[in-house]
């Protein structure tokens, strides 16, 4: 958190832009690295707001009570332009009771479900019909796309640091297993799948056994999981003696097919749990 901030800036703007949608953390772009261009703005202006230290409480009734800084509320989600939006077009959010926090500065499209107990942290965009299933975070700036399913124990890492790192990012249409993370500014592309289990970093490799190759991150240069691909964890052995004589192997990513209608009737989620 060490970058000033500019004359004229005003982060309450920013974080007020990001709440309604009409701002993003990264935004689709095809002439940029990976198809997506950060905003490095929206960054110093949740650091901004991070910056000032006074603290104050929300009595939501019951044992909602929190106290948090001051420039980090939770979000409102029973009024304001973008739930107006979403009850006009007749897929309101549903915040399923049970201990999840949103924070201001989040975006949710029409029909969003989070499932308790869950945490969307500020400068997230989730886009419309998305699923949060229980025990799910989605990290600060993180973009998950429509119509995908975060399912239970999901992991989206969160980024602020430096200010123009790309977030992670999930495409539409995107199945995320149970109990995966991903991490380090990773890019899933769309309508890809991810088995329960699988953790993926930035600079992680996934050894692609369709195509016969490595696809490889490096912090300059996230992974990215090519569209449709469905991605499960697995081993390879570790080289050395006394690797060999414990036969000792270390978890990878297996790239193993492309999507097909057989991967989404196993994926599908009934429109009624939305």
């Amino acid at each position: 958190m060490t970058a000033d901030v500019a004359p004229g800036f005003d982060p309450d703007a920013v974080l007020a832009e990001l709440d309604a949608g009409r701002r993003r953390a990264a935004v689709p772009d095809g002439a940029a690295p990976g198809g997506w261009r950060t905003d490095p703005d929206v960054k110093s202006a949740i650091l901004a707001r991070f910056r000032d230290r006074a603290l104050a409480t929300w009595d939501l009734g019951g044992a909602l009570r929190f106290a948090d800084r001051v420039g980090l509320p939770v979000k409102e989600l029973l009024d304001g332009p973008e739930a107006d939006a979403a009850a006009r077009a007749g897929r309101p959010w549903r915040i399923v009771p049970g201990g999840t926090s949103v924070r201001a500065g989040v975006y949710l499209g029409p029909g969003v479900v989070v499932m308790p107990p869950s945490f969307i942290n500020v400068g997230a965009w989730v886009g419309e019909e998305t699923m949060v299933d229980s025990h799910v975070l989605v990290g600060s700036c993180a973009q998950i796309g429509a119509r995908v399913h975060l399912s239970a124990g999901v992991t989206i890492g969160g980024v602020l640091e430096p200010a123009g790192a790309r977030p992670v990012i999930v495409e539409d249409g995107v199945f995320v297993g149970a109990g995966c993370s991903l991490l380090e500014g990773v890019l899933v592309g769309a309508g890809a799948v991810i088995g329960a289990g699988t953790v993926l970093t930035g600079t992680s490799r996934v050894y692609d056994l369709v195509r016969g190759r490595v696809l490889a991150g490096t912090r300059d240069a996230p992974l990215a999981v090519p569209p449709g691909s469905v991605v499960v964890p697995g081993t390879r052995a570790v080289a050395g003696g006394f690797a060999a004589e414990h036969g000792l192997a270390m978890s990878v990513a297996l790239l193993v097919k492309d999507r097909d209608a057989g991967t989404d009737a196993r994926v599908a989620l009934e429109d009624a749990l939305r």
